[in-house]
């Protein structure tokens, strides 16, 4: 067979496929098996249209992953939000979405991202000019050969991109972004820059929780993840928060910019927000919660958001 480059789906047929609301579940990579297939199935039986996982040292690697859950749902679209692109190279990256798209059509997105420094650090790899890292990325991937039987349905690829440059990068070479851990604000400023074509695909944090001594507590143990890493402190600062929003965990205000907490009507009101400023896609992560916590939250948001 003769060899031939990708074809990755543009911005229109990605929308298609992901639908409005998804999941980002990162309690997927860390579950037993049969645990994660029951999750998987669930999801898809409330309506959730996609199904993003993560990668992080020490969890599930993303692709072989993301095959598993494909063969036990029927409908759920699977993307990587994000698979790291210091960890394989591009071909190996393209091989694969190409290899779960041809078994699986219109049900594989492949998310990618430059991660961070003390993770990329942590296996052994450099992390440096991540802009530029992943342009080039982007081109050898564009320039694969690929003998095997083609997808019937293109395969999207999406950015993790918070910052103008990397927003653009995601405009001009991919289906769109995936922006993570980010308030209301930063979806208006991504549409703004992606303009009015691309996929907006934020990630949205939640948790069921109406009391807010208890939620802010909880949602501070979540930031701290999160505001250790300069893209994301970064990133915020560009939004107008400050020094002191930051520290131990995040103000109250970062915090309940970044976490939507309340029942499921303001959680859905909430996701309701993302999708007026310009987000085409939300996917919903519960946290403070462990995959079973993670199931009955998405279960009660279902009712008041698909």
């Amino acid at each position: 067979m003769a060899q031939t480059g990708p074809v990755w789906a543009n911005a229109t047929e990605t929308k298609e496929q992901v639908g409005r609301i998804g999941v980002w579940l990162g309690a997927l990579s860390r579950a037993p098996w049969r645990e994660a297939a029951a999750a998987a199935r669930r999801i898809e039986e409330l309506g959730y249209r996609a199904l993003w996982l993560n990668e992080t040292p020490g969890t599930k690697e993303p692709f072989a992953h993301a095959g598993m859950l494909l063969g036990v749902t029927e409908r759920v679209v699977v993307a990587t939000g994000i698979a790291n692109i210091w960890t394989r190279d591009a071909i190996a990256a393209g091989n694969a979405a190409y290899a779960l798209a041809e078994a699986h059509p219109g049900r594989f997105v492949l998310g990618l991202g430059v991660s961070h420094k003390p993770m990329v650090d942590s296996r052994g790899h450099t992390y440096d000019k991540p802009l530029t890292a992943m342009r080039e990325y982007l081109d050898a991937m564009d320039a694969m050969p690929w003998a095997a039987p083609a997808p019937s349905v293109p395969v999207p690829v999406v950015l993790a991109a918070l910052r103008p440059r990397m927003l653009e990068l995601s405009r001009d070479r991919t289906a769109g972004a995936h922006p993570y851990f980010i308030p209301v604000a930063h979806t208006a400023k991504a549409r703004s820059v992606l303009g009015d074509g691309p996929l907006l695909a934020p990630e949205v944090s939640f948790m069921l929780e109406t009391e807010p001594a208890r939620a802010r507590a909880r949602g501070r143990e979540f930031a701290k993840l999160y505001l250790r890493l300069p893209n994301y402190t970064n990133n915020l600062r560009d939004l107008g928060y400050d020094d002191a929003d930051l520290l131990d965990g995040g103000s109250d205000r970062l915090v309940d910019d970044v976490v939507a907490w309340g029942d499921a009507a303001a959680v859905a009101a909430r996701v309701r927000e993302h999708l007026d400023a310009g987000a085409d896609h939300v996917c919903v992560q519960p946290v403070a919660t462990d995959l079973a916590g993670s199931i009955d939250e998405l279960e009660r948001l279902a009712a008041e958001l698909l």
